[in-house]
């Protein structure tokens, strides 16, 4: 059997359009460029805390779901490319079946509970051919073993030192970096939850898609969130490294993040939920 899969591919450095928020864009511009005469219906899953898609003069229709907390809410109102959003158990929100040319999960699935479930109904609400754009940290990291496992104080205190050295793209902000145009949104010092359930890992995402008969376009592993703690990100890296090796091999320090493209299948006969 084929495997059509693209490789898995450390960017964790790159400047160019590998990066996932210049990347996710131009995917998604290039499946509205073969759709000229529709609007493209996007969904923005986890639109608390991630950022949105540039579709260019594309006329698209967006519409964020993500949990109902007062952190998620605080930021979702005030997001001016949203033309809807609805918060709350995302296991029940509005998400009609074969809805949405587009979902992009932009750090969500380590962040929730029921995280299989939620992203059944992330497949079922795209259309055939559609495109699901997800980036999340993987459990199966150092690093992911370490957010995990930090007490609330100290994940705060990590979350205040990235949230100084991360801004949003065009900040004049001396001390961001380069090639990490996102932000490591929320208010300052207010982590995400860290659920991490097993699906939140590269290996259960291409065990997902391989049941669920999604093909995986596009894969890549990153070290943006260790390299966000900025002159600190050194002794994080040492940390994750040391975890690695006390791990036996269970765990990697060579990425933190996880960067996936994947396709619905537009056959009939394919199986789709």
């Amino acid at each position: 059997m084929t495997d059509l899969r693209t490789p898995p591919v450390n960017d964790g450095e790159s400047t160019g359009p590998r990066h996932p928020i210049q990347l996710f864009s131009l995917r998604a511009r290039e499946y509205a460029y073969h759709k000229p005469l529709q609007t493209i219906q996007v969904l923005e899953a986890g639109c608390g805390w991630g950022h949105g898609l540039d579709l260019g003069a594309k006329e698209c229709h967006v519409t964020g779901v993500d949990v109902d907390t007062p952190a998620v809410r605080a930021h979702t109102s005030g997001r001016a490319d949203l033309d809807a959003w609805h918060l709350g158990d995302l296991r029940t929100v509005p998400m009609p079946p074969r809805m949405y040319d587009i979902v992009h999960a932009h750090f969500l699935i380590e962040r929730v509970a029921h995280a299989e479930l939620v992203l059944d109904r992330f497949v079922a609400a795209l259309k055939p051919g559609g495109l699901l754009l997800v980036r999340f940290r993987d459990r199966e990291t150092a690093y992911g073993f370490v957010d995990r496992a930090l007490p609330g104080w100290l994940r705060a205190l990590a979350w205040q030192v990235m949230s100084r050295r991360t801004g949003d793209p065009g900040d004049d902000d001396p001390g961001r970096r380069p090639d990490a145009p996102e932000r490591w949104l929320g208010p300052e010092g207010t982590p995400p939850p860290a659920v991490y359930e097993t699906i939140a890992s590269l290996s259960g995402m291409q065990w997902y898609c391989v049941m669920r008969g999604l093909m995986i376009a596009e894969e890549y592993t990153s070290v943006d969130a260790m390299a966000a703690f900025g002159r600190w990100s050194h002794l994080v890296n040492g940390v994750c490294r040391a975890v690695a090796g006390l791990s036996r091999g269970r765990l990697t320090a060579e990425h933190s993040e996880v960067t996936l493209v994947i396709r619905k299948p537009e056959n009939r006969l394919a199986r789709v939920i």
